[in-house]
């Protein structure tokens, strides 16, 4: 039996937004655009995992959800607190500069980790957290 990644969700608040940081800050494609009951799903992903998908998604993505949940969730984001993603790269200084250059917001530069990788931390524009790492010595 073999298991693999398909799919994972980061709640965003703005999709357009969302889009020209993944697509055009992160180099990913947008393969998907799906509007349904006043909501919307964004799949992107990297051309070099064409299996494998990010869903940006509503931060309260029922359409039952509650005014009160929606509220919460939107604090809970607005601080970083719903998700976070890990992107593997081969040069994290090289990442580092292409989005800090494009206004990225900057929660750690690039630093060698005592775990084996050199990472670093930005937020998307929704306030998620994305680290970017590259194992030591490669």
């Amino acid at each position: 039996m073999d298991i693999k990644l398909s799919q994972c969700f980061i709640a965003v608040d703005d999709h357009d937004k969302a889009i020209a940081f993944y697509r055009d800050v992160l180099g990913l494609e947008v393969r998907n655009d799906v509007g349904f009951e006043g909501m919307r799903w964004v799949t992107v992903g990297a051309p070099s995992q064409p299996d494998v998908n990010i869903v940006l998604e509503p931060p309260a993505a029922d359409p039952n959800t509650s005014p009160a949940d929606k509220q919460a969730m939107a604090e809970l984001m607005a601080k970083g607190l719903l998700r976070g993603v890990i992107f593997a790269t081969d040069d994290c200084d090289a990442t580092f500069e292409r989005i800090s250059a494009a206004g990225g917001e900057v929660l750690q530069e690039p630093m060698d980790q005592h775990y084996g990788v050199r990472d670093c931390a930005f937020r998307d524009p929704a306030g998620n957290l994305l680290r970017f790492t590259q194992p030591l010595g490669k």
